[in-house]
């Protein structure tokens, strides 16, 4: 039965939506895929080119042994067929971005087969995007409209950039899970340091392939696995940021409903997200297979790869995002929620291990989740450029914990340790923050407040939680530093 959590309804009914994504993931490389040129972001034009990137005549391709071995780790990260025999074929298409006629690709026997991606939703629970393929292939040059009113420029600096392509099925039933896939997907390529992730960049982005179909089509679609369950796609090429992929999915899957109340059919195409009129728009008729005459490259040897080779690699494999966050609830006894917030940055969850050594490890996550956090994200930083360091922050919990300073001091503490006045039990020091514990000193401002106030006193008796007044006028009294679990001590003996 179909979950109806994620049906739309339009006016003729309720429909389900049925996404696949082809999500493109710059190898994290120092060369080109076939050729020694430098791959890099901020070059000027054609700096960065070859003469086998510019397809010069004779020039001829040369595999980058590091890009299959990034490719094939990615496989192993997304536990993953790694195909130990796989070759690469020419998909032949015409267009000024592509200097050699058809890009260097593979199709029938890539290198990486099935593999999953398990995904979480917001409240916690998991679904599983199966992974179709990921193979490797040459990026295209870039066009450039806004240089001359009367022509377009070719910088062909990253024509031949390697780039993994990850092929999911189409798994996914809303803007929210093809988002948070993205996201998944992401945290693990840079865990595995096989790609840095960077959207802005055009370093991870991806194909979104959006189709509607009547309630219980996608649930015919994976007892019998025909495609013919499902409505015709449309493919949105091209989008680099998880608001843009919600956006356009959004968008797409209204208007291909209204078309079909219409009594209009779909027609198969690629299509481009706007995002400044957030619509998407055709590009061009959606080609299949046969239209790209792929054939195997002759220039390039079919990849044999050593199964002792693949083996050695993934003895390289770092702790991956779900195996750290199954390990910081076990070891810190941290939430599900605590811990999935700090794996999703590598560096975030490295930062935190560095400040809970020792220290309460609740309170630790509490500080670099959101006091921290927000403080970078005001400031346009990440974590790898906090000006407080882990350290900084276990010495802040750890003064906390003892009881030197009250949970509301800790924030002004912090606030002077972000604008660089010192460390935290300087800062203390220096401003006279200490929490006030010394019971002489207390008694005499509660002996006092009993006092003046006999009426608020008795109250107490009747109402106990009016006890809280007290707790703000001494409070109030000692500028915020009195020790609120001394305090209530005292009050409570003192006031039956």
């Amino acid at each position: 039965m179909s979950d109806t959590s994620k049906l739309i309804e339009g006016r003729t009914g309720p429909w389900e939506i049925v996404l696949g994504l082809e999500v493109h993931a710059q190898v994290a490389s120092n060369a080109k895929l076939f050729s020694g040129a430098a791959v890099g972001f901020g070059a000027g034009p054609n700096e960065q080119v070859s003469l086998v990137d510019a397809a010069m005549p004779g020039m001829l391709p040369v595999i980058n042994r590091h890009c299959v071995e990034q490719a094939v780790k990615t496989g192993l990260g997304l536990k993953a067929q790694i195909n130990l025999k796989s070759h690469f074929d020419r998909k032949n298409y015409f267009y000024p971005d592509l200097p050699q006629g058809y890009q260097i690709s593979q199709y029938k026997h890539p290198i990486v087969g099935e593999g999953e991606v398990i995904v979480e939703h917001d409240d916690g629970s998991t679904f599983t995007v199966r992974i179709e393929r990921l193979h490797l292939e040459q990026d295209a040059a870039k066009l450039l409209h806004d240089q001359d009113p009367g022509s377009t420029y070719v910088d062909l600096n990253r024509a031949g950039t390697a780039l993994m392509e990850i092929v999911s099925m189409p798994d996914m039933r809303s803007s929210e899970e093809a988002a948070a896939y993205v996201k998944k997907l992401r945290t693990i390529l840079v865990y595995l340091g096989t790609c840095d992730g960077d959207m802005e960049k055009g370093n991870l982005r991806a194909d979104v392939n959006v189709s509607v179909c009547r309630p219980g089509g996608y649930e015919k679609f994976r007892e019998t696995g025909s495609f013919s369950h499902l409505g015709t796609r449309c493919e949105i090429k091209n989008v680099n940021s998880y608001r843009y992929i919600q956006a356009a999915i959004e968008y797409e899957a209204r208007r291909q409903i209204e078309i079909l109340e219409d009594g209009g059919k779909i027609d198969q195409e690629t299509r481009l997200f706007d995002p400044t009129k957030n619509e998407t728009r055709s590009m061009r008729s959606k080609e299949e297979a046969h239209d790209y005459r792929y054939f195997p490259d002759p220039d390039l040897l079919p990849l044999d790869l050593d199964p002792a080779w693949v083996k050695a690699i993934e003895a390289t494999l770092p702790e991956l995002p779900d195996a750290k966050k199954a390990r910081l609830q076990s070891q810190y006894g941290l939430t599900a929620y605590d811990a999935q917030v700090l794996i999703t940055e590598q560096a975030r969850a490295d930062f935190y291990e560095a400040a809970a050594k020792g220290r309460d490890a609740k309170l630790t996550a509490n500080w670099v989740t959101n006091d921290l956090a927000a403080r970078l994200t005001a400031a346009g930083l990440e974590i790898t450029e906090s000006p407080i360091s882990p350290a900084a922050i276990a010495e802040l919990v750890q003064i906390i914990e003892e009881g030197v300073i009250s949970s509301k001091i800790a924030k002004d503490v912090f606030e002077r340790m972000w604008a660089g006045e010192g460390a935290a039990s300087a800062i203390v020091e220096q401003q006279g923050l200490k929490q006030v514990s010394d019971t002489g000193e207390l008694e005499a401002i509660i002996d006092r407040l009993i006092a003046e106030n006999p009426g608020q006193a008795a109250q107490v008796k009747e109402k106990p939680q009016a006890i809280g007044w007290f707790v703000g006028q001494i409070m109030k009294a000692t500028g915020g530093r009195a020790n609120p679990g001394v305090i209530n001590q005292m009050l409570k003996a003192k006031l039956g």
